[in-house]
């Protein structure tokens, strides 16, 4: 897991967020995916390009654990 991106029960409930605030890594990437830009997000909430980054590749790793189900044909 990357440095900038901390997992504690006490903060958000648990959820994956930046390291040394309360924005989750799904807002993050959330925030990205409607539309806004790294320099929105960085204004927004207060982050650094890196931040977004980890919270970016966090994501992807994620994604890349989960189980593969073949599609119905």
């Amino acid at each position: 897991m990357s440095n900038r991106i901390v997992i504690d029960p006490r903060i958000c409930h648990g959820k994956p967020v930046i390291r040394g605030t309360r924005t989750s890594v799904a807002i993050v990437v959330g925030s990205l995916a409607g539309g806004m830009s790294f320099e929105d997000v960085q204004r927004e909430y207060e982050l650094t390009i890196e931040d977004i980054r980890a919270a970016l590749k966090f994501a992807g790793e994620l994604v890349e654990q989960e189980q593969r189900h073949p599609l119905p044909a």
